[in-house]
């Protein structure tokens, strides 16, 4: 099994307060979470949901 290591880069979200608890708990259990969805998919899954538009050539290593 390989080891646990966080991406080079990052992406920034603002959260509401009454989603408080719930991104606390996805933060607390990311690990377990991102070995079933990686997170290139989870962070473009994100991008799309919001609206955001993004350039692959910015995004990744």
């Amino acid at each position: 099994m390989a080891e646990f290591a966080w991406q080079c880069g990052y992406a920034a979200f603002s959260v509401s307060v009454s989603n408080l608890e719930k991104v606390k708990d996805y933060i607390l259990r990311q690990e377990e979470h991102l070995k079933k969805v990686d997170f290139k998919a989870e962070l473009v899954a994100m991008l799309k949901k919001h609206g955001v538009s993004w350039d692959e050539r910015y995004i990744w290593d």
